[in-house]
């Protein structure tokens, strides 16, 4: 199989990304800066990809066929915003960069659904729901507003070369860990967002098992040569994060949801993953409700 380099694989979703690609057959190299990329990456690099050369030497050196890009400040408001933008922002044109000129046939490069702007303290409302790829996109902070520049980067390089590219907006990832108890990104359990609506309503309780995400990551890795140049896709589960509809939940927490809340019922999500079925002819395997372990 081929060689595949992994940025940010010792992150909540990288270690399912790493472990997803060594079980189907594929040399993983992983590169991130903390520790915990999993075992079966053939190798682990602590490099800091925002220095350019860096970036460029760790590609001229392992010459993967692939690269997923994950690597970023993945929490909003983690740092102080300048810091933020400039990180994300720096990685992702960075690897963009280096993957071109060295000859990376594939590269898939992380998004987020916070890039439709959720959340705004302003207020905020949907164009229409279920939301999908052309949604527009408003972003209020600078990891909303480096994401949109991750997605813009990833689409200059796919009109300046040969390299396929991609980006992937990953619904908010539960790894394995999480479902058995452990604080989740935003510090609460996964089941006290499902208990608390006002927790997971800001996010319109959107979600992805870290599995489902790696293996859509790997299956749009593998069709990037078949697909057009700077695809955009989201990734989610196939249901919401709620216990109730969100028919019923959504205008509870997100005024303005009203007018177009009505059509999701039963366990219909926010978010639309028709797009990836229809050209990867991927499906989420996993759910909160076969997942989440008793407490």
């Amino acid at each position: 199989m081929s060689k595949v380099l992994v940025t940010g694989s010792a992150g909540r979703l990288g270690r399912s990304v790493v472990s997803t690609l060594a079980a189907a057959g594929h040399e993983v190299i992983g590169v991130d800066r903390a520790p915990g990329t999993p075992g079966e990456a053939a190798a682990a690099l602590p490099a800091d990809l925002t220095d350019t050369g860096e970036a460029f030497e760790v590609i001229a050196r392992f010459r993967p066929e692939s690269v997923i890009h994950l690597a970023a400040i993945a929490t909003p408001f983690s740092f102080p915003e300048s810091v933020i933008y400039k990180v994300n922002t720096r990685l992702a044109f960075n690897v963009c960069e280096a993957s071109a000129a060295l000859g990376v046939r594939g590269v898939v490069v992380a998004s987020s659904p916070t890039v439709i702007g959720y959340g705004a303290p302003g207020g905020w409302a949907p164009a229409y729901l279920p939301i999908d790829e052309e949604h527009p996109v408003r972003p209020w902070n600078a990891y909303n507003l480096s994401k949109v520049a991750a997605e813009q980067t990833m689409k200059t390089f796919a009109v300046a070369g040969a390299t396929k590219l991609a980006a992937v907006r990953p619904c908010f990832v539960i790894p394995p860990e999480e479902w058995a108890g452990a604080p989740t990104q935003s510090g609460h359990t996964v089941r006290e967002r499902l208990d608390r609506p006002e927790l997971g309503g800001v996010s319109l309780f959107n979600y992805i098992d870290a599995r489902d995400a790696a293996e859509m990551i790997a299956v749009l890795s593998e069709a990037l040569p078949e697909l057009p140049n700077g695809e955009v896709f989201f990734a989610g589960a196939a249901d919401a994060l709620a216990r109730k509809p969100l028919a019923d939940l959504l205008p509870q927490v997100v005024p303005g949801t009203e007018p177009f809340a009505a059509g999701l019922t039963g366990t219909t999500p926010a978010f639309s993953i028709s797009k990836a079925e229809r050209l990867l002819g991927w499906q989420p395997k996993r759910s909160w409700r076969t997942e989440l372990k008793e407490s």
